[in-house]
């Protein structure tokens, strides 16, 4: 009787194994702390309520890589951050975090949800599991109804990995039922691409270290890909023999959507950015790539001009046909007009054969002119010709050539400017500009650097192979603060030098260019001079209201304009009396 009374008790301790959840404000302060919360760090809401989270955990990436901060920074999803964090007790845990960001209804962030599981008791709950192996073949529909109240799906596994039990939240996520698995080998049901290169239980099998969430993806009865985190441990017999494996795995498709979903929202054909002028970009792009229009896109050098251009091309109806490229600066007048036009055997020294310009390529297609402020006035001529009636002439020849383009045009000049000085011409200029589309510097977008920094590690992930996966938050202000004058492409330039400096997975101020971290340095000096300088403006202020209050708080307090308790804080933080 009391073993099975202990058996119950010990079952009742795995249903009892929830995650904690609590909510922050943008203050980092916790506004909200469920129950197995309290149960993991040992604090009651009442305790915490109102206190940072820093000021609670006291973890070792508060300073560092804090996944709540990130998720404030750039407001994606985060999953299955590890972090070590300090309980009640001051006993130190190992946790799992994932955190989704709290939206208005007009997008601002106000807050964000940490969802977080004690990892120690997760391998806990695993060797439980182990323990009660045997329990669960002597007892199999209490072990059934134990295993099926749990949310994640569990599959018990032969020594030869055949499945032996499939629960409910198995049955689920993948849907196959029970009966259709048991007895088959585990690859011919999961097809996961892990199952022949890196099986996590054949692994664990080898090395018999459990495993704790491990990602990878598996297929389910419908053939569709699922996004799982597995974590497994070995079964024993009484003697300690290995009889099989135990599998827990948790679906993680919801997040995997709402991160490619922010992906999505915030990212147009390789332009990223969700600040107020990217979005209204992204819907210009959309509204110009339905006409036929031709366009001029400006900007200042390193904003994306080409980028936006190919924007254009691949959502209009010519995505299909050329995109074809031309950089107007870095060719001489000669050399541009064949470039453009071609030419024909003879036409000059050195033209042996015949040649299609750009124009002939990109027919039905898009062209692009780069800088088209540097064209030459007697080709601007030539360009007007093609632009109203779509014919010319190669180079030597006398025939005439007729092609179907759209044009789009790129420059970083003030054209109208150049109109004035006589440097290009006005009837050119209302023809390439029919509609206009401007790029914002990226001084005027520092909420979409974040973003950007997280596009360009990806990248260069792929491209070195390091598994860069962070960035200090004082790199991070450095990036803000930083005026970009020479904009995304000096961004991605500054973290290409930072892969190159980088040895481990976290980028710091000192891996950045020198004249990068050097202005940050001195923004940092200049913002604290003028903090003291406030300051001592503040003190003089409520030490001047004081003396004219008599020491009356609550009237210095209105007539500053401020609450009593501010006033009384701030009396406090600068050694002031109440009669000053």
């Amino acid at each position: 009787m009391e073993d099975r009374d202990f058996k119950g008790h010990r079952a009742a301790e795995l249903i009892s194994l929830v995650d904690g959840v609590m909510v922050l404000d943008t203050g980092e302060r916790i506004v909200a702390f469920s129950e197995g919360a309290e149960r993991i760090t040992g604090y009651l809401a009442s305790e915490v309520v109102g206190r940072t989270c820093r000021e609670v955990f006291r973890s070792d990436r508060c300073d560092i890589a804090c996944p709540a901060r990130r998720t404030f920074d750039s407001g994606v999803v985060l999953s299955n951050c590890r972090c070590h964090v300090l309980t009640a007790d001051d006993s130190e845990i190992e946790i799992a975090v994932n955190t989704s960001p709290l939206k208005r209804s007009d997008g601002e962030i106000m807050g964000a949800v940490v969802v977080f599981r004690n990892l120690n008791e997760m391998l806990e709950m695993t060797f439980r599991m182990t323990e009660l192996s045997q329990e669960i073949i002597r007892e199999k529909e209490r072990s059934d109804a134990i295993i099926n109240s749990i949310a994640d799906g569990v599959v018990t596994l032969s020594r030869d990995l055949a499945v032996t039990s499939f629960n409910r939240s198995a049955e689920r996520i993948t849907g196959y039922s029970a009966g259709e698995v048991l007895g088959r080998p585990c690859h011919t049901v999961f097809k996961s691409r892990e199952c022949e290169k890196a099986c996590p239980v054949r692994e664990l099998m080898h090395s018999d270290k459990p495993i704790v969430e491990v990602e990878m993806d598996i297929a389910s009865k419908d053939g569709s890909l699922i996004p799982v985190s597995v974590s497994a441990a070995l079964l024993r017999d009484e003697n300690g023999d290995v009889v099989g494996a135990v599998e827990s795995f948790r679906d993680l498709s919801r997040v995997k959507t709402l991160t490619e979903e922010l992906k999505a929202k915030y990212s147009f054909r390789n332009i990223i950015g969700k600040s107020h002028k990217m979005q209204e970009v992204y819907q210009l792009i959309r509204s110009v790539a339905r006409t036929n229009v031709t366009a001029i896109v400006q900007g200042d050098t390193g904003t994306g001009k080409e980028l936006a251009a190919r924007a254009i091309h691949y959502e209009s109806p010519r995505a299909g046909e050329p995109f074809v490229v031309v950089h107007c600066a870095a060719l001489p007048e000669t050399l541009l007009e064949s470039e453009l036009f071609g030419h024909v055997r003879g036409a000059f020294t050195g033209a042996t054969s015949d040649r299609k310009g750009r124009f002939q390529l990109a027919d039905r297609g898009t062209l692009f002119l780069d800088e088209i402020s540097e064209v030459s006035p007697s080709i601007q001529v030539k360009l007007l010709r093609v632009l109203e009636n779509k014919q010319f002439e190669r180079v030597g020849d006398s025939r005439t050539t007729q092609v179907d383009i759209r044009l789009i045009c790129a420059t970083n000049r003030n054209l109208k400017q150049m109109i004035s000085e006589g440097t290009f011409r006005e009837d050119l200029y209302y023809r390439i500009n029919v509609v206009s589309l401007t790029l914002p510097p990226l001084r005027e977008r520092d909420e979409d650097i974040p973003l950007l920094v997280g596009h360009f590690i990806e990248k260069y992930n792929r491209e070195t192979g390091k598994q860069v996966g962070k960035v200090h938050p004082d790199t991070m202000d450095i990036l803000i603060d930083y005026a970009w004058p020479g904009n995304v492409r000096e961004l991605e330039n500054a973290i290409g030098h930072a892969f190159v400096h980088c040895r481990g997975d976290i980028i710091l101020p000192e891996h950045l260019p020198q004249d990068i971290s050097e202005a940050g340095s001195a923004g940092t000096e200049t913002a604290l001079k003028m903090l003291e300088s406030l300051e001592d403006v503040e003190k003089a202020a409520i030490t001047e209201m004081l003396k004219r209050c008599k020491g009356n708080r609550s009237r210095a307090a209105k007539r500053l304009g401020i609450g009593r308790s501010s006033l009384w804080r701030k009396i406090k933080r600068y050694g002031l009396s109440s009669n000053a």
